[in-house]
């Protein structure tokens, strides 16, 4: 009996220990397969339910005539003599960037803006002879404060190249002036300067007035490598296009317009008019941290 005991004690043993291995492979299976779901479901969830969707892309206001594409033509009626003279960047102008970016395998859109703009156009006879555009770059901001900081500092390096300027290097030739409300479409060539580096870049502009204010649009790709700007990746981390949108909407008044930007030395910090920096609207979730380096 003793030995029967002791047989029955052993393989009794024997199976709580195989029990138990099994459990411990159980629950290690189990942690792993967390882990990959929280690595592979994470961004998802983060990016479609508590981030939400990117700020739309910039378009002209709502007109209720129509859209027309004007061309320049030889003997065309000149615009009205109303819209002649200086037209200045005014309240509502906003200049921002537009990028394809991949969080962990999810595909997303990261999206800064400042209307901390300023600038003019002249307007003469049928012809936009003249016109540029500063923008405040220390002033940009998306709807991530890590974002911000990569932006702000190994990518653009807004302190040692705080604004950007587009300057129209050939006239829009208008052609007819649209009717109020209704949209004129024009190309001409400009010089754009970022990062230190003026290019020239083709512009396509879409231009619409409604009473007192020109409203002009602008998208205009931008090759980062063309400008010397660095890779906006991080590791593996965040992926990013070598190329994104630069999105111009400049509300033009006769009036005042916003004044410069003025850029504390060093600092990376400024004043300006022109209302601020956009601010996208953030959840009360906490933020994502993107790795610094």
């Amino acid at each position: 009996m003793p030995r029967e005991h002791e047989a029955t004690m052993a393989r009794g043993s024997h199976s709580t220990a195989k029990r138990s291995h099994r459990f411990r492979w159980w629950v290690i299976g189990s942690i792993a397969a967390v882990v990959v779901i929280a690595l592979a479901g994470g961004p998802f969830i983060y990016i479609h339910f508590i981030e939400g969707p990117p700020p739309a892309t910039l378009t002209l206001p709502k007109n209720q005539g129509g859209s027309t594409t004007s061309t320049p033509a030889t003997g065309s009626s000149t615009p009205s003599s109303s819209i002649d003279g200086t037209w200045n960047v005014g309240a509502g102008s906003v200049v921002g960037y537009r990028v394809q970016e991949v969080l962990i395998g999810q595909q997303s859109t990261a999206v800064g803006r400042t209307t901390n703009v300023s600038g003019s156009i002249t307007i003469s006879g049928n012809s936009v002879t003249q016109g540029s555009v500063t923008v405040d770059m220390t002033s940009i901001k998306s709807n991530q404060s890590e974002r911000d900081s990569q932006f702000d500092g190994r990518i653009m390096n807004v302190t040692a190249y705080p604004t950007s300027k587009l300057a129209l290097t050939s006239p829009i030739p208008l052609g007819t002036s649209p009717a109020d409300g209704q949209v004129g479409h024009y190309t001409t060539t400009a010089n754009l300067t970022i990062h230190g580096v003026t290019k020239p870049v083709p512009l396509t502009v879409s231009a619409e007035q409604t009473g007192a204010t020109i409203n002009v649009l602008a998208d205009i790709p931008i090759v980062f490598a063309d400008w010397n700007i660095s890779n906006p990746s991080i590791g593996g981390f965040v992926t990013t296009q070598s190329a994104g949108t630069l999105e111009v909407l400049l509300k033009l008044t006769q009036g005042a317009g916003n004044a410069p930007a003025t850029i504390t030395s060093g600092a990376g910090s400024n004043t300006s008019g022109g209302g601020g920096p956009v601010t996208v609207p953030k959840n009360t979730v906490p933020q994502l941290t993107v790795p610094s380096s």
